[in-house]
C-alpha cells in the first residue's frame, strides 16, 4: 500500500490541515517580510555610519528617529496582533470542524507501547465493533471524530496531511476531527517521545470513496473463516496452544485476548508491528519467532515452535484476511 503524496502538514488532504497549512504560510510571509525589513534596516544604518564619521545629533535627525522608532514598534505590534488573531480563530475553526455535521462518524484510538488500537464502536450492539490494528480507513468528505486515549504513556497523534497533533494522555480522552477530501493513503505517527520503539510507531489512514469503506467495513464485520485444509486445522490448533491465544483476540475462536493487536484480518493489513515490516509470508514468520530481535523493547517474546508447527501456523493465518 502505498502511501499518497509527501507525508507533510503542506500537503494538505482535508480541510482541518488545510486551515493549517494556510496558518503556517501566514506566518512565514509575516515573518519573512519583516526579517527582510529589520535587515535592510540594519544595512541602511551601517552604510550611514561608516558614511558619516561626525553623528548627526540635531534635534530635526533626533525627531526623525523617534517617530522612526515608535512606527516600528506600532507596526511590530500590529503584526503580533494579526497572527495572533488569525491563530486563535484558524484554532477556534479547527476545533469545531465537524461537529454538527450529520454526516459524521467516530472512532476510538488508543494507543500503545508501540502500536495503535483502532475501533469502530457500534452504540447499538457492542459486540458488533470492529477492532483492528495500525490501519485506518474512513470515507472521504466526512468529518471523523477521533476519541484518543492510552493504555500506558504519553503519546501524540499526527497525521500531518489530515490534522496536527493531539496528545494522548493516561485517564483522559482527548478529541478531535479529520476529513479527507480526496482518496489516498495518509501515514500517521506518534510524536511524542513514548520509549524505545517511539519511531517504529506508524498509522496507515486509508481514505476512500463511501462504498468502499462501506464493503471494508462489511469485511472487517465478519470473523475468521473455519479452516478448510488439514494444514490450516494444524496451525488453528498451534495458535490456540502457543502463547498467541493468550494475547490476541481473533473473533470467531477462542481467543478473545487484548494485550496485543486484534487479528482476525491481520493479513489484510499492509504492515506488521505498527509499520516496521511489510506484511509478507516471510516477515510474518520473523515476527513471530523472534519479535524482540526485529523490535527490540516490544512485549511480544520469541515463540518456540518448530518448522512445521511455524508453516501451520503461517497456513492458518494466511486465511485471516
Amino acid at each position: 500500500m502505498m502511501v499518497s503524496g509527501v507525508q507533510s502538514a503542506l500537503d494538505p488532504a482535508g480541510p482541518q490541515a488545510a486551515q493549517l497549512g494556510a496558518l503556517w504560510w501566514i506566518f512565514f510571509w509575516v515573518c519573512t517580510a519583516f526579517y527582510i525589513a529589520i535587515v535592510a534596516f540594519f544595512f541602511i544604518a551601517a552604510f550611514r555610519g561608516h558614511r558619516n564619521a561626525t553623528p548627526d545629533i540635531t534635534e530635526g535627525t533626533e525627531r526623525r528617529l523617534g517617530t522612526a522608532v515608535w512606527a516600528a514598534i506600532i507596526i511590530s505590534t500590529v503584526g503580533l496582533l494579526v497572527l495572533l488573531t488569525t491563530s486563535v480563530a484558524i484554532g477556534s475553526s479547527v476545533g469545531r470542524s465537524g461537529a454538527d455535521d450529520p454526516r459524521q462518524m467516530e472512532i476510538e484510538v488508543t494507543g500503545h507501547q508501540w502500536w495503535w488500537e483502532v475501533k469502530y464502536p457500534d452504540s447499538i450492539i457492542p459486540s458488533h465493533s470492529i477492532v483492528t490494528a495500525n490501519e485506518m480507513h474512513i470515507p472521504i468528505h466526512t468529518p471523523v471524530l477521533l476519541r484518543l486515549d492510552t493504555r500506558d504513556v504519553i503519546h501524540s497523534l499526527w497525521i500531518p496531511n489530515l490534522h496536527g497533533k493531539r496528545d494522548l494522555i493516561p485517564g483522559r480522552v482527548n478529541k478531535f476531527w479529520i476529513e479527507a477530501d480526496r482518496p489516498g493513503v495518509y501515514r500517521g505517527q506518534c510524536a511524542e517521545f513514548c520509549g524505545l520503539q517511539h519511531a517504529h510507531m506508524s498509522l496507515m489512514v486509508v481514505a476512500e470513496e463511501p462504498e468502499k469503506f462501506v464493503e471494508w467495513k462489511q469485511r472487517e464485520s465478519h470473523g475468521a473463516p473455519t479452516p478448510l485444509t488439514p494444514q490450516q486445522e494444524r496451525g488453528l490448533q498451534v495458535f490456540l496452544g502457543a502463547p498467541c491465544a493468550n494475547c490476541h483476540n481473533v473473533t470467531g475462536i477462542d481467543a478473545s485476548a487484548t494485550l496485543g493487536p486484534d487479528l482476525t484480518h491481520v493479513r489484510s493489513r499492509p504492515t506488521l508491528a505498527a509499520g516496521t515490516l511489510v506484511n509478507t509470508r516471510g516477515n510474518l514468520a520473523g515476527w513471530i519467532t523472534n519479535a524482540p530481535a526485529i523490535k527490540p523493547g516490544t512485549q511480544m517474546p520469541p515463540n518456540q515452535l518448530s518448522a512445521a508447527e511455524l508453516q501451520d501456523l503461517l497456513a492458518y493465518l494466511d486465511t485471516l484476511k
